[in-house]
């Protein structure tokens, strides 16, 4: 089976694989700060960090051990979800514009931290072996991308999901309900690091090569502009935002002076007549079994008794 693979990626088209990893791998990040911010109501401007935490260790992991790729993905995840941790205990009791400027400013740090370090070669980055796996990287890449998928949207139709809806609609009300702010929030920025020191594992290992200038500010904001597109909260929206913005600047380049402006511009534009995204507020889980009669619909307010 794996020899098949490896026969098809060696045949296909290295600009279109190239388009799509680097969709698969914006599908991970995105769905891990749909989490925080989607799910949560926590606006993180510091995924990139996160990203680049699970990009070097991974790299390092591989240099210094040469662990199978599989554990490689899970220990660069963990480490990610640790640096989490540490950041967010003490600044999840900020929201809003504060908790963002937090998060900013520990982006800042890591990439400088980065820019210093004798183990992650300085400014001139590192070259990453090749992984230690039986498939080729991108089916890694795309198999890691659905499981993804899957579990957060059972994650966001759990009991857990449900705590976390609530917790970004109403702090106080959550709490007065019995959810544990702290611990909830914690748990939700645990499970978006990992996602994206796992995003930031395949980004190193398919690149073969990372700089912490990869993983800037810039950075942060395109993820944070794939779920916003997308639709906060929404996992297919998630998945749409990431594709669309993934793949944008490589359909425009025929455009190379203007694609940028015409990135922007459709960016504008989605958000005048579509403010809560591409697929905001809609639950396919919901839809679904309303389709498969498992679930009745309850009518909204202002909608007509018997219709929509």
């Amino acid at each position: 089976m794996g020899s098949f693979l490896h026969d098809i990626v060696a045949n296909a088209d290295p600009y279109f694989l190239q388009i799509l990893v680097n969709i698969g791998i914006a599908i991970i990040l995105a769905l891990g700060l749909n989490v925080i911010t989607g799910l949560t109501g926590q606006l993180s401007l510091g995924h990139a960090a996160f990203m680049s935490v699970g990009a070097f260790a991974s790299a390092i992991l591989t240099i210094k051990t040469g662990l199978p790729f599989t554990l490689n993905l899970i220990l660069a995840g963990g480490i990610s979800a640790m640096a989490g941790l540490l950041i967010g205990y003490p600044i999840l009791r900020l929201t809003g514009d504060y908790l963002a400027i937090c998060t900013l400013g520990f982006a800042e740090i890591v990439k400088v931290v980065f820019l210093n370090l004798e183990i992650t070669n300085k400014a001139l980055g590192l070259t990453v072996p090749p992984a230690k796996t039986s498939f080729p990287m991108p089916v890694i890449v795309w198999i890691c991308a659905i499981l993804a998928i899957v579990a957060i949207t059972f994650l966001q139709n759990s009991r857990f999901g449900r705590a976390l809806k609530a917790i970004r609609d109403d702090e106080i009300a959550a709490e007065s309900m019995g959810i544990n702010l702290t611990r909830y929030k914690l748990s939700s920025f645990a499970l978006g690091t990992f996602l994206a020191g796992a995003g930031g594992s395949l980004y190193a290992h398919f690149l073969s090569y990372i700089n912490p200038s990869d993983f800037s500010f810039l950075k942060s904001v395109d993820i944070l502009s794939m779920i916003v597109l997308g639709g906060l909260g929404s996992v297919p929206g998630a998945v749409i935002g990431a594709t669309v913005l993934a793949a944008a600047p490589e359909f425009l380049r025929f455009m190379s002076q203007y694609r940028m402006l015409v990135y922007g511009a459709l960016l504008v534009f989605l958000m005048v007549f579509r403010p809560n995204g591409l697929l905001g507020g809609v639950n396919f889980v919901d839809l679904v079994l309303r389709k498969m009669g498992k679930k009745p619909h309850i009518p909204l307010a202002g909608e007509r008794e018997g219709g929509r």
